[in-house]
C-alpha cells in the first residue's frame, strides 16, 4: 500500500507516514487569540479521539497564544497560515509542531525562504496545502478548467520550491469539494511523490451532506492505501468531524477500538421508539473503551437472529424486550429497563 511507503514524519509526539496508523485531525473554530475557549474546545476534541489539532494564526496575538495553548493540551498543534509569512515564523517561535502553508500565497521566494529557514532550524514539518478553489490561473488555462491534473501539478510545484531551499520535512495536502476530482488527484499524486498525505474533502458541507461526501471520498481514497492523516470537514461542531473520522477508519479496518453500534432500520413490526433508543445507545457507548459490537433491534421476533453477530444486543417488544449476548437470549426485561440493562452489561463487560 502507498501509505506503507511514504516518508516518516514526526509531528510533536506523533509519527505519521511510513506505515504508521492513519491519524485523525480536526481544526478549532474558536478565535485562537481566546486561549481559554480554544483549549476548552481542543480538550473536547481530544476526548472524542482527535490526535492532531490545527488552529488558524491570522494575527501576532494568535501566534503568541499558540505557546499558551500548547501548555494545556497533549496533542500536536498545527498552525494554519494563509498569507503572512511573519505569522508562520511567529507560530513556530511560539511552539507550533507543524505549519500549514501554500507557498504560492506567502509571496516572494525570500519570504518563503525565511519561513523554511526557521522550520529547518527547529526541524518543524511543513504541510504544503493546495485547494482546487485557489488553483493558479495559468494551470486553469493549461487544462481548460480546474482539474485533478492541475491540482497535482500545483502541489508538486509548491513542494519543489521548498525542496530547492534544501528542506524536505514535508506533508502534502490536496483538497477539493468535488469528491471524484479529489479522489483522482490523490490517485495521480501518489505516483509522483512519497511524502505523507493529509486527506480530506474540503468544504464538504453540513453534518448531513458533509458526512456523506466525506465518507464516500475518504473511503475511496483510504481504501486504495492512500492517506496518512485525515480530516472530515463539516460546517458545525468539530467534535462531529472526529466522530465521523473514527467511524470511517473503523469501517475500513484501519482502526480498532470503540463500540460499534448496529441497529435495524425499523418496520411495521417495531413496537418501541427504536429511533430514540438507538440514538441514546450510540451516545452512551461513546464513553466505553471497548472493542465490541452492540446491536439495537426493534422487535423480539427477528431481533435475536439479526443480532447474532453482535457481542451484545437489546431487542424491543410490546412492553418488554430481550437482552442478547453472542446471539443467545439471556433474559426478558421491561421495555423501560432496556437502556439501563445495557449500561449495566457494559459496566461489567470482560
Amino acid at each position: 500500500m502507498y501509505r506503507d511507503k511514504t516518508k516518516s514524519i514526526q509531528i510533536g509526539n506523533k509519527t505519521i507516514g511510513g506505515g504508521s496508523p492513519v491519524l485523525i485531525q480536526s481544526m478549532t473554530n474558536t478565535k485562537t487569540e481566546d486561549v481559554a475557549a480554544t483549549v476548552e474546545q481542543i480538550h473536547r476534541l481530544e476526548k472524542a479521539g482527535c490526535e492532531i489539532i490545527r488552529c488558524t494564526v491570522p494575527t501576532l496575538e494568535a501566534a503568541k497564544a499558540i505557546g499558551e495553548i500548547k501548555k494545556q493540551i497533549s496533542i500536536p498543534l498545527v498552525a494554519d497560515i494563509h498569507f503572512d509569512y511573519k505569522m508562520a515564523i511567529a507560530a513556530m517561535e511560539n511552539g507550533a509542531d507543524k505549519i500549514r502553508i501554500n507557498p504560492g500565497n506567502i509571496g516572494a521566494t525570500d519570504r518563503v525562504k525565511a519561513v523554511v529557514d526557521v522550520a529547518k532550524e527547529r526541524n518543524i514539518p511543513i504541510r504544503v496545502g493546495v485547494n482546487s478553489g485557489s488553483l493558479e490561473k495559468n494551470l486553469i488555462e493549461k487544462y481548460g478548467r480546474v482539474t485533478a491534473e492541475g491540482i497535482v501539478e500545483s502541489a508538486l510545484d509548491k513542494v519543489k520550491i521548498i525542496e530547492d531551499l534544501g528542506y524536505d520535512n514535508l506533508v502534502i495536502s490536496i483538497k477539493s469539494s468535488d469528491v471524484l476530482m479529489c479522489v483522482k488527484a490523490h490517485e495521480l499524486l501518489v505516483k509522483e511523490t512519497d511524502y505523507p498525505l493529509h486527506v480530506g474533502i474540503t468544504e464538504a458541507g453540513t453534518l448531513w451532506s458533509g458526512n456523506i461526501k466525506s465518507s464516500l471520498g475518504l473511503g475511496m481514497i483510504l481504501g486504495q492505501g492512500i492517506g496518512d492523516t485525515i480530516r472530515v470537514s463539516l460546517t458545525g461542531d468539530p467534535v462531529e468531524e472526529v466522530k465521523t473520522a473514527k467511524l470511517i477508519l473503523r469501517t475500513l479496518g484501519l482502526r480498532k477500538g470503540g463500540i460499534e453500534v448496529v441497529s435495524c432500520p425499523t418496520c411495521g413490526r417495531t413496537q418501541i421508539d427504536l429511533i430514540s433508543l438507538a440514538g441514546k445507545v450510540e451516545e452512551m457507548v461513546a464513553d466505553y473503551p471497548l472493542d465490541i459490537k452492540v446491536a439495537v433491534m426493534g422487535c423480539v421476533v427477528n431481533g435475536p437472529g439479526e443480532a447474532k453477530e453482535a457481542d451484545l444486543g437489546i431487542a424491543g417488544g410490546v412492553g418488554e424486550g430481550l437482552l442478547i449476548k453472542k446471539g443467545e437470549i439471556i433474559k426478558k426485561i421491561p421495555e423501560e429497563k432496556l437502556l439501563d440493562t445495557l449500561k449495566e452489561e457494559l459496566e461489567n463487560w470482560k
